[in-house]
């Protein structure tokens, strides 16, 4: 990969302010084991059946915001896969936003707040950084890829009779339009240079609308995305499942598209992990690792999915309604504004079509976007980044141990990557990338 030449830098975007206090889940039961579901965990081969040896700790604590892409970690409580492999003391804790992930992840454990968590891709590299921590260099490790695609655009109803989609552009009139008549225009995502913040930026400027002068971008927490949709507070918006659907449900809007049409079975969130807590419990790390991708198997059978989000719309975890859950996690895709669709190959996966391996190309690809975005500059030595932050070499092992081999991929790169938009990403020459797009700030 080319590499860009490393500095010092700033990271000039606003983030939003929140408590670090997180809120923990009041049930974290369920009444199938490790064993019962072994058998359904999609492996041609039996995982490992006991605990891993020689662990250093049986305790851990895991962050997770209410989002469908978190059920790998949620399952591995409920169904016991934590428990199979030996860390009998994990608690996975809601959190109120991802402000409080990260002030979380900055106390660790021992501090009262958690040792790893359910995080969007690019934060474990701004926290590792200090750029979103006031300096704060926390290290972390991204242990796996937690899901891909899964994520959604909505706009208000106002704005059904555009038909936007994919192409943003019907809006670039109608927004000018109404910033000239004085109103104040809002694309809401989820955490400044997290994953949400680059599918909205993509979208918008793919469709020839800059994100950064012809409308605002704010900060909403995924749980009062809908709420804030309800009352007017923007203009279109970025978050995972549930909430895409549940708008529409609510018929408060309408979803202009799923991310997997930007950008087909695209690189979510992560299984990341302080550094720290990492390098003083291998033994532990590969356990819990162990439990997470087996859960992964299980949460990707079709036979399970029902089971899922039953589990996943429990008081304890999301306390939502099954029904703005189970559709989109069956492939079925109601957009709200007539469009329903089977969509089976761009619903969220969490272990087919190697999921759950996190590529280092994909997090190259979400470093490169900041960079376009002027979040980072533009000499940061993004590979040095990715070989620090980056630990497939954990994923291989804990895949290996649970009879998973044919899982690993052959390299660390998925390739060349193209958007809907016809634009290629070829993580061997991400200058390039940046060269071809239209719309940027570098």
């Amino acid at each position: 990969m080319t590499r860009l030449n490393r500095r010092k830098f700033l990271f000039t975007a606003s983030t939003a302010a929140a408590g670090t206090v997180f809120l923990h889940a009041c049930s974290q039961g369920g009444s199938n084991t490790a064993a019962d579901a072994g058998a359904d965990a999609g492996s041609s081969t039996a995982p490992a059946a006991g605990p891993v040896e020689g662990l250093e700790t049986t305790t851990a604590k895991l962050g997770f915001i209410a989002l469908t892409d978190s059920a790998p970690l949620i399952i591995a409580k409920v169904k016991g896969f934590f428990d199979k492999y030996g860390m009998t003391d994990v608690s996975v804790e809601k959190q109120a936003s991802w402000g409080t992930t990260r002030d979380n992840i900055v106390l660790g454990s021992g501090g009262g707040g958690i040792d790893g968590a359910h995080i969007l891709t690019p934060m474990p590299y701004l926290i590792s950084q200090g750029i979103v921590t006031d300096g704060n260099k926390v290290p972390m490790y991204i242990l796996s890829r937690l899901n891909v695609n899964g994520q959604g655009i909505s706009l208000p109803n106002e704005y059904a009779s555009l038909n936007v989609g994919v192409d943003s552009s019907p809006l670039k009139a109608e927004f000018a339009r109404l910033k000239a008549g004085g109103k104040e225009l809002k694309a809401a995502m989820t955490f400044p240079g997290g994953t949400h913040d680059m599918w909205i930026r993509y979208w918008l400027a793919a469709g020839g609308i800059d994100p950064d002068t012809e409308i605002s971008t704010i900060v909403v927490p995924p749980a009062q995305m809908v709420a804030n949709a309800k009352v007017g507070n923007m203009d279109a918006f970025c978050v995972g499942e549930p909430w895409p659907l549940q708008t529409v449900n609510q018929d408060i809007g309408f979803n202009a598209l799923t991310t997997g049409e930007m950008w087909k079975d695209h690189p979510e969130k992560a299984f990341a992990m302080r550094a720290e807590w990492v390098d003083a419990n291998p033994n532990a790390t590969k356990a819990l690792l162990m439990a997470v991708l087996e859960a992964a198997m299980w949460c990707d059978q079709p036979e399970n999915k029902e089971e899922m989000c039953r589990i996943l719309s429990e008081r304890a975890w999301f306390n939502v309604p099954f029904e703005d859950i189970i559709d989109r996690s069956m492939g079925k895709f109601d957009f709200g504004n007539g469009r329903v669709e089977e969509l089976p190959d761009l619903m969220q996966k969490y272990w087919a079509d190697n999921a759950s391996y996190p590529y280092k190309s994909h997090d190259l690809w979400f470093l490169v976007e900041n960079i376009r975005w002027g979040l980072l500059p533009k000499d940061t030595d993004v590979n040095a980044w990715v070989d620090a932050v980056n630990r497939e070499d954990l994923w291989r092992e804990a895949a290996t141990a649970i009879g998973q081999e044919s899982a690993i991929p052959a390299s660390t790169s998925r390739g060349v990557e193209t958007f809907f938009d016809g634009v290629t990403f070829d993580p061997e020459n991400p200058q390039a990338y940046l060269d071809s797009l239209k719309i940027k700030k570098v």
